[in-house]
């Protein structure tokens, strides 16, 4: 159980789900993954089943799947309150997912301040240990039956998801919440990511070691479905955990790309000048980017350099500039101030090779291009 921040504008409905409502003000997604899991429970609830009501026949696998649902609507409020929380704090949910391992609440955007961090994971498992006290509180009226095993499984099966997911490792809720400690320790919320990057790392060598001991803990031996189950979630957490650690060395770096510093010097030409002309100019100008102007001296649009690249030298006395310019349409002006993670999400909701820098009064500063924030990125490292 997990809340996955994302990209803004990341909303499209992933392949392999369905959606099945809403909740919170968000989509409720279910993956194919699910319908798998709910049958391998109702195929293992199906005997206690049997002898908590004998004589069901096949109507025991029937109540097995009904548990799963039961079950899973628990996960959807352990997801519905990281999506309230997120809510409160102005993010925007692109949707909850059910899967195999759980759920998860996609956020768009990164928490801005340690308690925001630590308010939106902490409130899944204290959701999950909620519900499973409210049905330990209605175990002595419930009657004998079907009704007192799902009540118990909801007891079991939420106060350990609860316990479990404040385990201090990514990608586990407890991991978010030793990020937001070390961040508001350090002010530094990429070393609070990399810190429950190795918990969740260390949590992972745990759960395969767990079958090693399994027997001296539980008197149980494991068999083969525990050391699967063992390897998938195992492999769940490292993969979590190393994909956090990798993201955050990448930001660490983003700082340094300030796109005023990575500006080129531009030149404004009329629209309808031509191309062979415009690049006479620029060169004499030392300029690395062209701008098209309209009738007013407005810019209207941006030379494509690979446009321009395509034009061949003889055709170029004859077609106007602003046949290898793109139009300025909305996210290709950017101010000259943006810098990090904000220049990156602003590149990647609007791509193109080029942008226009605006100054705070409109004015033109120059040509952004992509390959050049690109090359800025990889000498950071």
């Amino acid at each position: 159980m997990s809340s996955s921040p994302s990209e803004p504008g990341s909303s499209p409905r992933p392949p392999g789900t369905l959606k099945v409502g809403t909740i919170a003000g968000s989509d409720v997604l279910v993956s194919t993954s699910w319908f798998l899991v709910a049958g391998l429970i109702a195929v293992l609830v199906a005997p206690v089943v049997d002898q908590v009501q004998p004589g069901l026949g096949a109507l025991k696998y029937v109540a097995g799947a009904a548990f799963a649902v039961l079950l899973y609507g628990s996960v959807l409020l352990h997801e519905a309150s990281h999506a309230v929380v997120a809510r409160r704090f102005g993010f925007t949910i692109s949707s909850i997912t059910l899967h195999f391992l759980g759920g998860m609440t996609a956020i768009e955007g990164e928490a801005r301040r340690p308690r925001e961090e630590f308010a939106i994971a902490v409130v899944g498992p204290l959701t999950s240990i909620a519900v499973g006290l409210a049905a330990l509180a209605l175990r002595p009226v419930t009657p004998e039956g079907l009704l007192l095993l799902a009540v118990e499984g909801l007891v079991v099966a939420n106060l350990l998801v609860g316990v479990l997911n404040l385990v201090p490792g990514l990608p586990l809720d407890g991991g978010r919440v030793l990020k937001s400690v070390v961040w508001g320790a350090t002010g530094n919320p990429h070393r609070g990511t990399l810190v429950a990057g190795w918990g969740g790392r260390a949590t992972a060598v745990a759960v395969l070691v767990w079958p090693l001991v399994q027997e001296q803990v539980t008197g149980d031996p494991p068999d083969l479905l525990d050391f699967v189950l063992v390897l998938v979630i195992a492999m769940f957490l490292w993969s979590g955990a190393s994909a956090a650690m990798t993201s955050a060395r990448l930001r660490a770096r983003l700082p340094s790309l300030v796109a005023r510093d990575l500006a080129r010097r531009t030149l404004s030409v009329p629209a309808e000048l031509p191309l062979a002309e415009a690049v006479r100019r620029a060169n004499d100008a030392q300029a690395g980017g062209i701008v098209t102007e309209g009738p007013t001296g407005e810019p209207v649009g941006l030379v494509s350099e690979a446009a321009l690249l395509a034009t061949p030298l003889e055709r170029r006395p004859w077609v106007p500039t602003s046949s290898v310019a793109r139009s300025l349409e909305a996210g290709l002006r950017l101010p000259v101030g943006i810098s990090g993670e904000e220049l990156v999400r602003a590149i990647t909701s609007t791509p193109a090779a080029e942008y226009l820098l605006v100054q705070p009064d409109g004015s033109v500063y120059g040509v952004l291009a992509t390959d050049d924030v690109d090359r800025a990125f990889r000498e950071s490292r």
